[in-house]
């Protein structure tokens, strides 16, 4: 399969609402999706980080970094740390680095834009509560589906097997 939201939006465009925003894919998996789990941060990536470090099979890390790209908030070592703990993607409201190392990691991700910067390490974030991403509601246990043409969210899974 090379595109999923065209086919969800032609089966479920009722139950999916588009999060519109200028994604743009970094990860090895251009189609992911699973179950929401958030963080919000400002140019701090330490939740980021801790959170990735933990079980995420069936799980994507959505990160409300308030859209501003001045520091990266996700890198190769911490993509690969989310890789090896088997999480399906990450998305980032706000920037990555490590890009070409990125493209080489098996899970998706998709933010607004790259810079080098990283962040500084203050413990600062909070993590699985309800954020706003381009005036989009995502909450934790939401499902959030990915690919190049875009994002959305749905309140529950939506039945893939109408794909076939």
């Amino acid at each position: 399969m090379l595109d999923l939201l065209p086919d969800l939006f032609d089966h479920y465009g009722s139950e999916l609402t588009l999060i519109p925003a200028n994604w743009q894919s970094y990860g090895a998996k251009r189609i992911f999706y699973g179950e929401v789990v958030t963080v919000k941060c400002f140019e701090d990536n330490s939740k980021v980080k801790s959170t990735l470090a933990t079980a995420g099979k069936g799980k994507v890390l959505v990160v409300d970094g308030g859209g501003v790209c001045r520091r990266a908030l996700l890198g190769d070592m911490i993509a690969e740390s989310a890789a090896n703990n088997e999480w399906e993607g990450i998305i980032i409201f706000g920037a990555v680095r490590d890009v070409g190392t990125l493209l080489t990691i098996g899970i998706g991700v998709q933010a607004l834009s790259a810079n080098p910067i990283k962040t500084e390490k203050k413990d600062v974030g909070l993590v699985n509560i309800n954020i706003e991403i381009a005036g989009v509601s995502v909450k934790p246990a939401m499902m959030i589906y990915a690919d190049e043409n875009g994002i959305a969210v749905t309140e529950k899974p939506l039945d893939l097997a109408v794909l076939s």
